[in-house]
């Protein structure tokens, strides 16, 4: 199967973070396409079309979209991949292991919460649901 993961990178923690949910993931047999490992570096304006298409391609060729969702706001382009993941009926797993909450029954955005189909707040959490959906998926197949 393979995944998509999405979430900010632009610093250390954030890149780190998001590469330990690709290590989960590939530890249980999924193929990953991660943006900051995978994608196009951003080095000359005419990158920026290429990493667009670049992502909008990778989410549309996912099973799974995994997306870390952590801080006070979800990062914009995160935020964009599961709406367009959401929107071509992609299976998407949402990681919010940040303890600061919005509102009494909303943890991030209402758009973002409801779109995805499972909100896990932890690397353990997620990978044990991700064993179940792979096992789900593959008995459907």
């Amino acid at each position: 199967m393979r995944a998509y993961i999405a979430g900010p990178l632009f610093n250390e923690g954030e890149r780190y973070w998001n590469a330990e949910i690709d290590l989960r993931m590939r530890k249980l047999g999924f193929t990953t396409y991660i943006p900051q490992r995978d994608g196009i570096k951003l080095q000359h304006q005419s990158d920026v079309r290429k990493i667009f298409e670049e992502d909008r391609n990778a989410v549309s060729h996912a099973d799974v979209i995994v997306a870390n969702l952590d801080g006070m706001d979800v990062d914009a382009g995160t935020a964009w991949e599961l709406g367009f993941a959401h929107g071509l009926g992609k299976h998407v797993v949402g990681v919010y292991t940040d303890w600061r909450l919005h509102f009494k029954w909303q943890t991030v955005n209402l758009m973002i919460q409801c779109s995805v189909d499972k909100l896990v707040s932890s690397l353990d959490e997620l990978e044990e649901y991700l064993q179940h959906f792979a096992a789900d998926a593959k008995v459907a197949s």
